[in-house]
């Protein structure tokens, strides 16, 4: 079916805890973000355009693992890329993010949500990932949002500190709440199966926001429907991982659900989180701002990890969070490099 087959397997084997020596290393918004050619296209093209075109979508997805030598690929899109499809107008604005102008707030609103077709709303998507098969030799991760930071942005209608809206339904409202999580959840499951069976080799669920809840509110307002999400694409054969920010204290809720890999933020370390009783292969943890002090201070912060994970066969060197858009693609290369390299030779 794919032109090219995956030759460099450090990835997948180490979400499966079968990691040799190398760590395999790959960025949270690695694709586009601060590689000049990505913000060439973009004097040219909109997120849109570009997204909405396979070429140009699988060359962004490309460039880092070409520039930089990464044992993984992150489809370039958008966590909202589905959501039009339900019936909610979303605007990606530049410096904001995801603004919708009618926010999802009552539970008409939350009935009269559309469902998804992949292959008629996001066949783009689908397209791009049939594309990379044929082009790369690395896993392709592709991912989508969690059903907490899909809602988050649907009901605030926007980016929010405080997630008083959001809340608001979610303790005031929870029949309302319960059935948003239901069809998030359906929609999830629905379009990341189509992702994988376009040729996606992992899927990353990302739960972004979710650690603005305390873990009782997280067991039983949203823990139900990440399980659905996570059940329903445990018989696709391909590693599931997830990850959100500030969320320390999630992890042992996350390390009961059917998952192979947590992703951890800076915040705690893999020592810590193996101290807890995470059993789960771990993904992370650089703090992406370490990326712009001196070069001496990034090779200490990346030795650090690498050294309390030498014996660990089930990790993957990543970011805490995203790659900011003024790191230099230089650091990215040299800090890959490093963490093979020195990896290698522990």
């Amino acid at each position: 079916m794919f032109a090219v087959a995956t030759t460099n397997d450090r990835f997948i084997r180490a979400t499966k805890g079968e990691g040799g020596s190398v760590k395999p290393v790959w960025y949270m918004r690695q694709a586009g973000r601060s590689q000049p050619e990505y913000r060439a296209l973009k004097e040219k093209y909109s997120l849109f355009e570009i997204t909405h075109d396979p070429e140009l979508a699988a060359y962004v997805t490309r460039l880092p693992v070409e520039q930089y030598g990464n044992d993984a690929a992150i489809l370039y899109k958008d966590i909202m890329t589905p959501i039009p499809a339900l019936g909610v107008d979303v605007e990606i604005k530049a410096g904001v993010g995801p603004v919708i102008e009618q926010p999802v707030r009552s539970m008409r609103d939350v009935e009269g949500l559309h469902q998804l077709d992949p292959e008629a709303h996001v066949d783009y998507v689908l397209e791009t990932i049939r594309l990379l098969r044929t082009q790369l030799q690395v896993p392709l991760i592709s991912f989508a949002g969690a059903p907490f930071t899909l809602a988050s942005y649907m009901v605030e209608g926007g980016p929010s500190k405080n997630y008083e809206q959001t809340k608001a339904m979610m303790y005031g409202n929870p029949e309302t709440w319960t059935l948003l999580m239901d069809k998030l959840a359906d929609m999830t499951i629905t379009y990341t199966k189509a992702q994988i069976a376009a040729g996606a080799q992992a899927i990353q669920i990302f739960d972004s926001w979710v650690g603005a809840l305390n873990a009782s509110d997280y067991r039983l307002f949203i823990k139900p429907a990440m399980e659905k999400i996570f059940t329903a694409l445990r018989s696709e054969g391909v590693p599931l991982i997830t990850f959100g920010v500030g969320a320390r204290h999630l992890l042992p809720e996350w390390n009961d659900l059917p998952v192979d890999v947590i992703g951890l933020d800076w915040r705690t370390s893999v020592t810590e989180a193996r101290n807890m009783g995470i059993t789960k292969a771990l993904q992370g943890n650089l703090d992406p701002a370490v990326l712009h002090a001196p070069w001496e201070v990034i090779e200490k912060r990346a030795k650090q990890i690498l050294d309390e994970t030498s014996d660990d066969p089930a990790f993957i060197f990543n970011l805490g969070h995203g790659v900011t858009p003024s790191v230099q693609p230089e650091t990215l290369k040299r800090l890959t490099d490093f963490v093979h390299n020195y990896s290698a030779g522990q």
